[in-house]
């Protein structure tokens, strides 16, 4: 809104001071990420408040965790603050005509609204099981369907290919400028013919650091171009279920999934900047897509907003985000990871994420297993998902370390530090190669 604003005034001839600030994407970016940051407290106060006034809290089962009980009544469907603070940083300072943006904010209303209508039928109409899985399931699938069919099918979603030319430097808005040569190179002066529909994405440890969904295709020819792109867009539908489960799954302990999701998001926020940027992405010999830059401020003001939430949301916790935020969460990583074409890093970058849903898929496996083979269901973990395996003791299981159940607080903690080392990793991985 703001940045639309001062390039009315810019197409006025008005030159008001500050107003070329809103060129530069950094400014953007911290301003978005100050404004999250700050509506999430101002306003988490209040919405907080509410919650207990309409007694909305949280119905626990006892599990034998500590300090599980006194979470009872803790209000719940907080990821309402967590909407709010992205959504104000991103309508104010984003490029709303941006077709990423666009895509971003249809998956943070759509993830947040299927959230919220899971939390209103567990805490309005008393129903402990929520939404059916299958309602959230097909929700989920058709979500990544759509994001995926703008991928394939928007005429604004791009790849350039690389341009060989002299060495440049960027000025106010981001853009290349050659130093040596007449000759311009911009984000918007490639030629067409350097434009091309991709089903090319980013992988680590190899020279070009891409994977092409086309090498999937079983058929060449017409057959062969529907069929990669069909591979492609089943991708991104499952990348996006995924993140969205798997980031509901962490949300266990307190100040668990807010922190980790803000420590992705400041990741996904830089790999977009340097996709965006003409040098950046030549230098580190990824691909460069343009218009990519806006989701670095969208993910500013994600991060912004889950750091503002954490304020309420650490140990020990003043509201609970609920699926209202845990399902957006998700979904908002995956379909930003998708766009930057990074979607095969998230199994390192999401790591916690990753091991948590593993660590379901697993115990209910085995448990099933053995159950039928030895009469009894037989546990792997003390507890899934992962991060109760670590609160509990004195239970039967193939792993038994750590044998004292851990305070909760030291194992957010602890999965922070792991979840920043994935962070690292994923990012020393744009040089290995």
């Amino acid at each position: 809104m703001f940045y639309h604003l001062f390039q009315y005034f810019d197409s006025l001839g008005w030159d008001l001071p500050g107003q070329r600030l809103m060129h530069y994407l950094s400014f953007r970016a911290v301003l978005a990420s100050v404004t999250a940051i700050l509506v999430a407290l101002f306003a988490g106060k209040k919405i907080i408040s509410w919650l207990q006034f309409k007694q909305i809290g949280e119905t626990i089962r006892d599990l034998g965790l500590q300090g599980q009980v006194e979470k009872k009544g803790t209000p719940t469907m907080g990821g309402i603050i967590i909407l709010l603070s992205i959504l104000t940083g991103a309508l104010l300072f984003c490029d709303l005509t941006n077709i990423y943006v666009q895509l971003l904010l249809l998956s943070t209303l759509w993830c947040g609204g299927l959230g919220f209508a899971d939390d209103y039928i567990k805490v309005f109409k008393h129903n402990k099981e929520g939404m059916s899985e299958k309602g959230k399931l097909v929700s989920q699938l058709l979500l990544g369907l759509v994001i995926g069919l703008a991928v394939w099918m928007s005429k604004d979603i791009v790849v350039r290919e690389k341009v060989q030319s002299p060495a440049v430097e960027i000025n106010a808005q981001g853009e290349g400028l050659t130093v040596n040569s007449e000759t311009i190179v911009t984000n918007s002066s490639y030629k067409e013919e350097n434009v091309v529909k991709s089903t090319k994405t980013t992988i680590p440890f190899v020279k070009n650091h891409e994977f092409d969904y086309k090498w999937l295709s079983p058929f060449k020819g017409t057959w062969g171009w529907y069929a990669k792109w069909a591979i492609y867009v089943l991708m991104i539908v499952i990348v996006i279920t995924a993140c969205s489960n798997g980031t509901n799954l962490t949300d266990g302990l307190d100040g668990l999934s807010a922190g980790t999701s803000a420590i992705v998001g400041v990741v996904i926020g830089v790999l977009a900047w340097l996709s965006g940027n003409i040098l950046d992405s030549n230098y580190l010999n990824i691909m460069y897509i343009p218009g990519t830059g806006e989701i670095a401020i969208f993910m500013a003001a994600f991060t912004g907003a889950l750091i503002g939430f954490l304020w309420y949301n650490a140990y020990p916790a003043q509201v609970f985000m609920g699926d209202t935020g845990s399902l957006a969460i998700g979904g908002i990583i995956g379909v930003s990871a998708v766009l930057i074409r990074k979607e095969l890093l998230l199994p390192l970058l999401c790591g916690i994420f990753f091991v948590e849903s593993l660590s379901v898929l697993m115990q209910r496996s085995y448990f099933k297993y053995t159950r039928k083979k030895y009469g009894e269901g037989r546990r792997i973990f003390k507890m899934s998902p992962l991060h109760h395996h670590f609160q509990k003791e004195g239970i039967p299981a193939l792993i038994q370390n750590p044998v004292r159940a851990h305070h909760e607080a030291k194992i957010t903690a602890r999965f922070w530090i792991v979840e920043i080392l994935l962070a690292v990793a994923t990012l020393a991985l744009l040089k290995i190669r």
